[in-house]
């Protein structure tokens, strides 16, 4: 096995997944029965929650509060905050963000999907596919998500009927036509119950497909890295003060896609010069190759100017962009609407530069997800804007390099960031 292959195999042992959909879909509890049912809680945790279970005055656990870690979340009954969870199996180890189900926080769920190979849209078997389901199947597919499961739970509030969960999947496969969603999976589950979670229960015989676990366990997910385009931001210049390694300058940030070797000739961005990796430096020493996600220290055999911001190619082949414009779909977190009169800062992996807002194309009303003239975005929405910076960016098209093609927006007066998006080079 050579080592990118190495390497993209041990990756592919961690899925980063979230759950989203409307109010009470169950996203909590599906989270908690995965959670419960695959030995992933402590006893303390699982004391804790059957405690407060019954100060509510509820019978057996609500499964729902281990994710519900916020106060007022566990007071209301809701998910306020992204919520990320950590467990394991013996075939993979996973990081789920739940996301929020009401309106007013959608935008949270930018911030769990922006790394997401897979997102699982809950729905209430009861109440179909919602207008809530409709726009985190609209962000999942915005941000790229490779993989989308469409859970239809609460299968046994409607007597785990099959014409009800076919009738939900042809009304989703619909709406999902048009957003360039891919490798779909409809599972029909009862979390509360546990039925097609991690155990297929015996209630849902009808349904021929795997549980959501076993789902979990094997969706294939090496191919979900870009193992083609070298891309280096860098994020430190070490230069240590010390005898033995006075002359040392090294290049210090993770490898956020590609692979390079030693020898290799790479070209220093934005300013293009050229120069070959001289050695590959990690926590446990020298190596010969690093690939996606790997932290390293890289040097090279010339002197150059590189700084912090700077990217490092591979010399050759497609590079990224050189620009000091751009266009964008852009998702505003922001209570204070965009005012294109305003400077704001763009931060690009570790570089950071003052832009102007050139125009507003358009933006998607969050609720009918129709595209709307505009001249301004508010809290919620996603609008496509011309962007003007004052200095260049290295930057790729988001659809052939999310970690290189997305970007925040902060608010230069404030400090705070405002918005979460991604460079759209790619016509509509």
């Amino acid at each position: 096995m050579s080592a990118v292959e190495r390497i993209s195999f041990d990756h592919a042992e961690l899925l980063r997944f979230i759950t989203a959909g409307s109010v009470d879909d169950g996203k909590s509890t599906l989270i908690g029965r995965l959670l419960h049912d695959s030995k992933s809680i402590f006893e303390d945790q699982l004391s804790s929650i059957t405690h407060t279970t019954r100060k509510r005055g509820m019978e057996g656990v609500d499964l729902s509060l281990l994710t519900d870690g916020l106060q007022a979340e566990r007071e209301q009954g809701i998910t306020i905050d992204v919520a990320y969870r950590y467990f394991a199996t013996p075939k993979r180890k996973f990081i789920i963000a739940d996301t929020p189900g009401h309106e007013q926080y959608t935008r949270n769920m930018v911030t769990g999907a922006s790394t997401a190979n897979l997102a699982i849209i809950l729905i209430d078997a009861r109440k179909g596919v919602l207008i809530q389901s409709r726009r985190h199947a609209y962000l999942a597919s915005l941000v790229g998500i490779p993989h989308l499961v469409v859970a239809v739970n609460k299968m046994d509030l409607v007597g785990y009927s099959r014409d009800v969960f076919e009738r939900i999947c042809k009304d989703f496969a619909a709406f999902a036509e048009g957003l360039k969603l891919n490798n779909i999976a409809y599972i029909p589950m009862s979390a509360l119950n546990g039925d097609m979670v991690v155990e297929r229960g015996d209630k849902l015989d009808w349904y021929e497909g795997v549980a959501l676990m076993d789902l979990l366990e094997n969706v294939p997910i090496d191919h979900d890295i870009n193992l083609e385009d070298f891309r280096f931001p860098v994020q430190l210049v070490c230069r240590p003060q010390t005898e033995e390694l006075h002359d040392f300058r090294g290049y210090m940030g993770r490898v956020e896609s590609g692979f390079i070797d030693v020898s290799d000739e790479v070209t220093v961005l934005p300013s293009g010069l050229t120069s070959r990796i001289k050695e590959i430096v990690t926590y446990d020493g020298s190596v010969d190759q690093a690939v996606a996600p790997q932290s390293v220290t890289l040097t090279i055999e010339d002197h150059l100017d590189v700084s912090r911001g700077d990217m490092l190619v591979k010399t050759g082949g497609e590079l990224p962009y050189v620009t000091k414009e751009f266009e964008a779909m852009v998702c505003w977190l922001s209570e204070q609407s965009l005012d294109p009169r305003r400077k704001y800062l763009i931060k690009h992996t570790t570089r950071v530069v003052k832009a102007l807002v050139a125009r507003i194309d358009y933006r998607v009303d969050i609720n009918t997800l129709n595209h709307l003239p505009a001249d301004t975005l508010r809290m919620n929405d996603i609008g496509r804007v011309a962007l003007k910076m004052h200095q260049p960016l290295v930057c790729d098209p988001y659809q052939r390099n999310h970690a290189t093609g997305s970007f925040i927006v902060i608010d230069e007066i404030n400090n705070n960031t405002v918005a979460a998006g991604m460079i759209c080079m790619a016509k509509d």
